[in-house]
C-alpha cells in the first residue's frame, strides 16, 4: 500500500515538473536554454528506487515528453530510460549523502542524456551536426541543472531517501555481505 502511495506522489511529482518546465523555466533562459528537471528527476527516482523503476519511469516519462513535444517519437523515452538505468549503477558505486557527488551524477546523467538525444535526433532525422552549438547548450543546460540540484538537494535527499526506505527496506547488511 505504501508502493502505491509513494508511486503517486513520484506522478505527481512529474506534473509539477512538467509544468515548472513548461511555464516557469520558459521565463528563465540563457541563450534559450531551460534546464531539463526530467534528467534530474529520473536520475533521483533512479538513484532511491531501484534499477527497474527508474527506467520505467524513465520510460513512461520521456514518452509522454515525445507526445507533448511531438516533433520525435521515442527520443526521449530511450535517453530517459538510459539515465534511470545507470543511475542504479550510479548507485552501487558512489554515495547519495554527497552533495558534491550528487552533482557529478547530474552532470553526467545530463551530458550523457543530451548527447544520446543529439545523436538520436542526427540519425533518426538526419539533422545537421552543429557541434560547437550543441556544447554551448550542453554547457548552460549543465550549470543549470546543476544550480538546481544544490538549491534543491536537502529536499530531494528528504523525500529520496523515503522513497528508498518503501522500495529497498533497511537492508544496510544485505548491500554490502
Amino acid at each position: 500500500m505504501k508502493k502505491f502511495i509513494v508511486n503517486i506522489f513520484i506522478i505527481i511529482t512529474a506534473f509539477i515538473l512538467y509544468f515548472l518546465q513548461a511555464n516557469f523555466f520558459n521565463w528563465f533562459t540563457i541563450s534559450g536554454v531551460m534546464p531539463n528537471v526530467f534528467v534530474i528527476f529520473v536520475l533521483f527516482i533512479g538513484l532511491f528506487s531501484s534499477r527497474i523503476t527508474g527506467v520505467v519511469y524513465g520510460v513512461i516519462i520521456g514518452g509522454i515528453l515525445d507526445l507533448v513535444i511531438g516533433m520525435q517519437i521515442g527520443i526521449h523515452a530511450v535517453g530517459l530510460g538510459i539515465i534511470g538505468f545507470l543511475s542504479a549503477t550510479f548507485d552501487k558505486n558512489f554515495s547519495k549523502d554527497s552533495r558534491a557527488t550528487i552533482m557529478f551524477m547530474v552532470l553526467g546523467a545530463t551530458l550523457i542524456y543530451e548527447i544520446i538525444v543529439y545523436i538520436l535526433n542526427y540519425f533518426v532525422f538526419s539533422t545537421n551536426a552543429e557541434i560547437i552549438n550543441f556544447i554551448k547548450i550542453l554547457a548552460i543546460e549543465i550549470i543549470y541543472n546543476l544550480m538546481i540540484v544544490i538549491i534543491l538537494y536537502p529536499l530531494i535527499q528528504k523525500f529520496g531517501y523515503a522513497i528508498e526506505n518503501e522500495y529497498k527496506g533497511n537492508k544496510i547488511l544485505t548491500r554490502y555481505f
